[in-house]
């Protein structure tokens, strides 16, 4: 698929966006509004990743953010996408599985939505099981044990709503409401979701320095021989905090899920799971894919003293031999200050991003 980034000619963006037909043939212009790249980005990591069929646009976000909300995507009207992605909890979930309209829980923990533009794997889930974040969102929607709709039944509530038509009409130039534009609308708003601010963006910036206690924790998570953290979860210089790719981190030594396995049927890619970003941890335990672990001493724990072999198990996954890194407690305590510092506050408490 061919993309869209930050630099890319305004000029294009609107083009394609006013050359469109609404229903009636008249021509229409929803707003561009290209995803801003922060300062601690630019330089370090590619342009987002914007579909050319599903440019941002001012309409298209704010109806979006409307859809994100509603309860009206559920079968009962009970639940909505930011049931189990809340804002303050970077969109995730204080629970350990989040629980559908029957009551029903998952099992798998949610994950935060953040940087998603920046997903260059172009895998999303847990278990990469969707190829875009517009073919994300479809899920949802049908599965039972989430909202347990169906998507023609989600068209036509929204079809017969009163506002509905006309913010589709305003975002796409067409009153016509479906799956598609759902999708590609609930995914623009997510797009948005851009953490860049917490207290190590601000060190790496110049504005404030980092305490002892920090800058000792991010030596432990760069050492080779201590924290061995940044093989999966990048260096300073890849401020996502992520390698969006997947692997098995040594939790089990039998897999009741198969995780990427699971969808691309290769026993090689058993256990395996995407590398979630480490911002924000502060405000997203629990941890881990099946959100096992309540708190970030347990995390840091596993990979110290509680690596478990399995036949998947990745090589970077060095220290298996002698079930962890081995971790003094004051580089655990320092590593988690480190962590932490990854945090920002900005970003759950944006007001573009609650309802």
């Amino acid at each position: 698929m061919k993309k869209l980034g930050i630099f890319s000619s305004l000029l294009a963006v609107f083009f394609f966006i006013s050359c469109k037909d609404s229903d009636d043939g008249v021509q229409y212009s929803a707003t561009p509004a290209p995803l801003e790249v922060p300062a601690i980005f630019n330089g370090q990591i590619l342009p987002p990743v914007i579909p050319d069929n599903n440019p941002q646009t001012v309409e298209g976000i704010a109806l979006g953010k409307k859809l994100f909300f509603d309860t009206r995507l559920s079968a009962d009207n009970t639940i909505a996408c930011a049931s189990c992605h809340i804002p303050q909890q970077g969109f995730s979930d204080a629970r350990q599985f989040s629980i559908g309209i029957t009551g029903e829980q998952g099992f798998r923990n949610s994950m935060p939505l953040q940087n998603l533009a920046f997903n260059y794997g172009e895998k999303f889930n847990w278990d990469g099981s969707a190829n875009s974040l517009e073919n994300q969102m479809l899920g949802p929607v049908t599965n039972p044990i989430e909202m347990a709709n169906t998507w023609p039944n989600v068209a036509n509530t929204l079809q017969s709503s009163s506002e509905y038509p006309t913010l589709f009409g305003d975002a796409f130039g067409t009153q016509t409401i479906d799956s598609t534009l759902v999708t590609m609308a609930i995914s623009q708003f997510v797009r948005t979701f851009v953490s860049a601010n917490s207290r190590f963006d601000q060190a790496q910036l110049g504005s404030i320095e980092l305490t002892p206690q920090e800058q000792n924790g991010l030596n432990v998570f760069l050492d080779e021989s201590r924290g061995d953290c940044f093989h999966c979860h990048g260096l300073p210089a890849n401020p996502l905090w992520t390698d969006n790719a997947f692997h098995n981190n040594g939790l089990d030594s039998e897999f009741d899920d198969l995780g990427l396995g699971n969808i691309s049927g290769d026993p090689r890619e058993f256990g395996l799971f995407r590398s979630p970003s480490l911002r924000n941890l502060k405000f997203t335990a629990p941890y881990m894919h099946d959100g096992r672990f309540a708190t970030l001493e347990e995390v840091i724990n596993h990979y110290s003293e509680g690596l478990v072999f399995s036949e998947t198990i990745d090589p970077l996954m060095k220290t298996i031999s002698q079930g962890g890194v081995q971790l003094t407690d004051e580089d655990k305590a320092d590593l988690k200050a480190f962590l932490l510092s990854l945090s920002d506050d900005s970003f759950i408490n944006n007001p573009d991003f609650k309802e």
